[in-house]
């Protein structure tokens, strides 16, 4: 099997692209401690290409990387590619975000996931996209998931992203979909 770097520093996220890529011809591994990538795009795709062009240059293997977010309509888009820095933690993301949507009406919002491939060289040889559309509630909602899922309501489930089960939430979600537009081009992907 061919090694394809994951270009994140967290084993939950190499764990969760492992169980979507089980089967493929790709041996995933998580990127090397010391090597850290600045996300300095202005969009999903820009980050995530640059996540796995650098990572796969420095590793000279296959890499993959994805960047995702929560886009809010009523907020422009916020917070966006802005999505893990705009608190501390998850808590206080949640916080800041009801607080800015405050008793606004408009509630729709989505979550955006890019996932990117990168030949050893470091050019882009594979991207996909994944959107998954709900609103944000007025409080949070369930005890499963992590960041704003508590928040991330689908209304054809009725239920939050932390409501759901692992299963359920991984066939709805930004980045299963983005994944799952991916497997196929990874597939028929002629690898030197």
């Amino acid at each position: 099997m061919r090694p394809l770097i994951v270009a994140t520093g967290n084993p939950g996220k190499l764990r969760e692209m492992q169980e979507y890529l089980a089967g493929s011809n790709w041996d995933l591994q998580l990127k090397p401690a010391e090597l850290d990538v600045e996300e300095t795009g202005d969009t999903f795709l820009a980050n995530a290409s640059l996540k796995a062009a650098q990572i796969a240059q420095a590793t000279g293997e296959w890499a993959i990387a994805d960047d995702s977010g929560l886009e809010v309509e009523a907020l422009e888009g916020a917070p966006g590619v802005y999505s893990a820095r705009y608190g501390q933690t998850d808590p206080e993301r949640i916080e800041r975000l009801l607080i800015e949507l405050g008793s606004e009406l408009n509630r729709q919002a989505q979550f955006v996931c890019v996932v990117v491939v990168a030949r050893p060289d470091g050019s882009i040889a594979l991207q996909s996209e994944g959107v998954c559309r709900g609103e944000i509630l007025h409080a949070p909602r369930g005890t499963g998931g992590f960041g704003y899922d508590p928040v991330f309501y689908v209304p054809e489930k009725h239920l939050t992203f932390a409501e759901m089960t692992p299963e359920v939430k991984r066939s709805l979600s930004h980045r299963g979909q983005a994944i799952a537009a991916l497997i196929p081009q990874l597939r028929s992907l002629k690898v030197d």
